[in-house]
């Protein structure tokens, strides 16, 4: 017995071939008395009843949301079962797949937090996990075909192939292959063999009759897909450079790796007529299906790179928790039944079903997604969310530190209007800015002009120059409400009309967080000197210097300005 390279479980013998009655389909067919047939041992043998899913990407771009979500279904049904999730890479194009790729596909379901029970850098029962280290697998499965009388070689050229389908679409037929090669004699391949004719290896297609698969998703009653034979016509397994052809090798990995279920995408369900050809040729029990509907854009059209972000790189790069991209990804065709859209990983686990997963198109909404991930940041722990946004709030240059006191009081403060890491850094800047023309010549800001904002300013520059107000600000909360108040009786206002003159007065703006925060914020940024000078932050002392160069007067006389200008930002 003569072994090939490959797997341990993969050997090749000589034997006597005889063929099978039903395959005699003319005399001229197998003649040869002696041929190479596989005895290909069986692999290792999974458990009775054992959930085996795969995710299979080409590494030929960025992990695009699409996949990611079928990678996640996958995942949360072999967890939902006890099951195993293994990770294949499908690299046989070979022009189009890098290593690059491949690595940032692994990178991203690792940021996911997908993490494969088999595949590269893990290992397995199964291997090898990337199609182009298993070419001798394919090479002895297709040689196996070959004897068995499935397959064909079949030596027509390309303009041959591209004139039968010129015919066929002159006839107004399907585009199936009419060649003579399905039933050439032995004498000819041997000719065309001696003469070094390229040649591929074409599986024969059953010309009558309809193949029916089950398919857990298109129908809540279990719909059965079919298609009539008669429109396929005889495919390519192996092509002419030696290379196997996808749906080959997709059915020769599934089998082989024990997968008992394929979840993908629903483009993948024209592929399923064939690989359930293949696996009845090769004796192979087939696996359950189950097709997933596609992500749609806003216009219902296939979402892509024209709508904005697509990959999980993108995503990830623009600020988005892999916590927030898991549950919106979960969402999009599936639900629990309840109203409830806020799910960890291990909560989708508990929760999933396939048979809840729909069969009409999601959509993909961006700004779901953000809302979303807003909700998952303000979740984080305490620690957590201080030290993300601390050291965004350094990297982008806005305070020399990335800890402390003062960073977990900005986070406490800014955090509800922050659904984005990025996000954070307009949040500070907004904080420490001070826009205090814009704010009193706008229309919005001149209501606010008129209730004698002037005086307030007075009683204001009053207390700071006394020092009383710097003195409350270093009490801090309890000072601050204890000045508020006694200031409010001092000018006889209280509510908006003492508050929205503070505001406007001490951050420039008629809007924002919690004015007392705000300004203890402000206070302490200046007196730490931990923010970055090229922010442009306006300290304390520099805001009553700019309110006492205010021409109240000039200001109040101008109404044709007033009524001109843009409201104020916040």
């Amino acid at each position: 017995m003569a072994s090939l390279v490959g797997s341990p479980w993969m050997r090749m013998r000589v034997v006597p071939e005889v063929a099978p009655s039903i395959l005699r389909r003319s005399s001229f067919l197998f003649r040869r008395s002696f041929s190479v047939s596989c005895s290909i041992e069986a692999p290792p043998k999974k458990l009775e009843g054992e959930v085996r899913v795969r995710f299979a990407p080409s590494p030929t771009g960025n992990l695009h949301v699409g996949g990611a979500r079928t990678a996640l279904f996958n995942y949360l049904f072999a967890k939902s079962k006890g099951g195993k999730f293994v990770l294949r890479i499908e690299d046989t194009d070979l022009e189009r797949s890098t290593k690059q790729s491949e690595e940032a596909l692994l990178q991203d379901l690792t940021w996911l937090g997908l993490h494969w029970d088999e595949g590269p850098g893990v290992g397995g029962d199964y291997g090898p996990y990337r199609q182009s280290e298993r070419n001798s697998l394919y090479k002895q499965y297709a040689e196996k075909l070959l004897q068995s009388g499935h397959v064909y070689r079949c030596f027509c050229s390309n303009e041959e192939l591209e004139k039968m389908k010129e015919i066929a679409k002159l006839k107004q037929l399907p585009p199936v292959y009419t060649g003579k090669w399905a039933s050439a004699t032995d004498e000819e391949v041997q000719e065309e063999l001696e003469k070094g004719t390229p040649y591929t290896y074409r599986f024969r297609v059953p010309k009558e009759g309809s193949l029916k698969i089950n398919d857990l998703i298109r129908d809540e009653d279990v719909m059965k897909v079919s298609w009539n034979l008669d429109t396929l016509g005889d495919f390519v397994i192996m092509r002419s450079n030696g290379q196997p052809v996808y749906n080959f090798c997709v059915t020769v990995d599934d089998a082989t790796m024990a997968i008992s279920h394929v979840i993908r995408a629903e483009e993948h369900l024209p592929n399923t007529l064939r690989q359930a050809l293949l696996y009845k040729a090769l004796g192979f029990a087939m696996p359950t299906f189950a097709h997933v509907s596609l992500i749609l854009a806003p216009d219902r059209s296939k979402l892509s790179k024209r709508h904005g972000a697509t990959s999980v790189g993108q995503f990830k790069e623009m600020g988005f928790l892999p916590q927030a991209m898991v549950n919106y990804l979960a969402l999009l065709g599936w639900g629990d039944g309840t109203e409830n859209e806020f799910f960890t990983l291990e909560n989708l686990v508990e929760k999933f079903s396939i048979d809840r997963v729909n069969k009409g198109g999601a959509i993909f909404d961006s700004t779901k997604l953000r809302w979303m991930n807003g909700q998952h940041l303000r979740s984080l722990p305490s620690e957590e969310l201080n030290k993300l946004i601390g050291e965004r709030w350094k990297s982008s240059g806005i305070l020399t530190v990335s800890d402390g006191p003062y960073v977990e009081e900005a986070v406490a403060l800014l955090k509800d209007g922050i659904d984005l890491i990025t996000d954070s850094d307009k949040a500070l800047s907004n904080l420490l800015s001070y826009p205090l023309w814009a704010t009193l010549t706008s229309s919005e800001g001149k209501h606010v002009l008129e209730d004698k904002l002037s005086e307030v300013s007075s009683s204001l520059l009053a207390s700071y120059d006394s020092g009383e107000l710097i003195q409350v600000l270093e009490e801090g909360p309890a000072g601050w409400q204890r000045w508020v108040k006694s200031f409010g009786k001092t000018l006889k206002r209280k509510g908006k009309s003492l508050f929205m003159p503070l505001r406007v007065l001490l951050t420039g703006k008629l809007h924002g967080p919690d004015m007392g925060a705000s300004v203890l914020l402000l206070h302490k940024a200046g007196s730490y000197g931990i923010v970055a000078p090229q922010v442009g932050f306006v300290t304390l002392e520099d805001r009553f210097h700019m309110l006492r160069e205010v021409e109240w007067e000039a200001l109040n006389k101008d109404e044709s300005l007033l009524e001109s200008a843009t409201p104020a930002s916040n």
